[in-house]
């Protein structure tokens, strides 16, 4: 049964039920309760965890508190703060002054060791989440900007680059562990931008999930045939261009046969998702992660 009383009164939900009332999926609720705290569980005569209205109360909170940008570990402390008062301030944690511009400055100036000591006083001072949204993402969409007006080189382009996708290497070493569910990332042929997949895979695996990753330029039969092998809880594929994902419906269709299937980045529209039969994420990637609550 869902939903029991205790001597009280008081309905205590079971995961399921509480997940299905909230719109989270329980491996994120599991995942909020082990590393932030945020549900108080009871234990029902059978050993079932039995949550309370003032857990889905703290599971409200933190999807607003989401939804106004902060990251997982921002917004449960700041729902764990807030008491029985039941409003949560905000707590959203600043960029530290002049850190960001630091690090643009180092990786304008090719200078690899000045870029990797502000990284590391980024994450020292912030969460991982936040320096990924709130740092590195700005950057690279400066970045490319710049390029595209031709006020940074070619060579600048590829030596942030560079620097920025061994830092996320770090950040992902180990991210295939773990108990909980399977997502397999990569990118479709001739797309060999994928920085914000990487970020995506970091953040989510942060959350509880094991990454399987594939990368760049992966051929759409390969990444069917792990689909198909590996069984993953979701398949993320990430474009920069339309153009790159347009051709491959039929493709992109046998993929969702086998998995659930969503579509990421600028080169994402809602006619390809549609027509493969695709979720389709429009935020950034850090967010999608964070609030991922699959399946959808």
């Amino acid at each position: 049964m869902a939903v029991m009383e205790t001597a009280a009164g008081r309905p205590l939900l079971r995961i399921g039920e509480l997940s299905r009332r909230v719109g989270v999926s329980d491996h994120l609720l599991r995942a909020w309760e082990s590393r932030y705290g945020l549900l108080h569980p009871v234990r029902s005569p059978g050993g079932f965890r039995l949550y309370s209205a003032a857990d889905e109360s703290r599971v409200r909170m933190m999807q607003d508190q989401l939804a106004e940008g902060l990251s997982a570990a921002e917004a449960a402390r700041a729902v764990l703060g807030a008491g029985a008062g039941g409003v949560a301030a905000p707590a959203r944690s600043p960029v530290p002054a002049g850190s960001a511009a630091v690090l643009r400055q180092a990786l304008d100036a090719f200078d690899e060791p000045g870029a990797q000591a502000a990284l590391d006083r980024l994450l020292a001072d912030l969460s991982v989440p936040a320096v990924l949204r709130d740092v590195v993402l700005p950057y690279l969409a400066d970045l490319g900007e710049r390029w595209q007006g031709g006020t940074a080189t070619i060579a600048a382009e590829h030596f942030a680059t560079h620097v920025i996708r061994g830092r996320l290497a770090g950040l992902a070493r180990g991210w295939g562990g773990g108990h909980g569910p399977r997502a397999l990332l990569a990118c479709p042929p001739g797309e060999l931008h994928d920085l914000a997949l990487m970020m995506f895979g970091i953040v989510l695996h942060g959350t509880g999930w094991r990454i399987d990753y594939l990368g760049t330029n992966t051929p759409m039969g390969e990444l069917a045939r792990a689909a198909g092998e590996s069984g993953p809880d979701l398949v993320v594929l990430a474009a920069a261009r339309p153009q790159v994902l347009k051709p491959l419906r039929a493709e992109l269709a046998s993929v969702a046969r086998r998995a659930p299937l969503a579509l990421a980045g600028a080169g994402a529209t809602p006619q390809t998702a549609t027509a493969a039969g695709a979720a389709l994420l429009t935020g950034d990637p850090v967010t999608e992660a964070e609030t991922a609550g699959w399946p959808r």
